[in-house]
């Protein structure tokens, strides 16, 4: 299947449909993202690389999970300043303000609405990020 964005008959595009490689190599079964009426929608990201957690603590795993939300946004012609709402999940919520400072530097003009709670995450992970974006058709 083909990682290239797909349109279908409502208008609603798919952005790596084909999945990505999670955790062991997995086969990730969901789009990395999904347009429809100016609103993008982006799956959450952990801090991986290559099918793997990268090392390091929050400050790491919070800037790789955020670069691959904007790599994302990028990819389908969006912005950090078009982003309205992310989701946070951390795996401990001692990292709050570690993880915050971290988003400030790259949400700090455009601060979207959020939402972030402690969750357990895939091995080794701390952080993962979700957003929804939105520009005029």
């Amino acid at each position: 299947m083909s990682n290239a964005p797909k349109t279908d008959a409502n208008g609603i595009t798919r952005y790596g449909v084909a999945g990505g490689t999670g955790q062991g190599g997995s086969h990730m079964p969901f789009a990395r993202a999904v347009a429809a009426g100016g609103f993008l929608f982006v799956s959450g990201q952990v801090p991986m690389e290559n099918g793997e957690v990268i090392e390091g603590g929050i400050v790491a795993q919070s800037h790789k999970a955020i670069q691959q939300v904007l790599a994302i946004l990028e990819e389908a012609g969006y912005g950090p300043e078009h982003v309205v709402r992310c989701g946070v999940w951390l795996d401990d919520a001692r990292d709050f303000a570690s993880f915050n400072k971290v988003f400030k530097t790259y949400f700090g003009d455009n601060p979207p609405a959020r939402a972030c709670v402690e969750s357990r995450l895939v091995v080794d992970a701390k952080v993962e990020v979700d957003c929804v974006a939105y520009k005029q058709p």
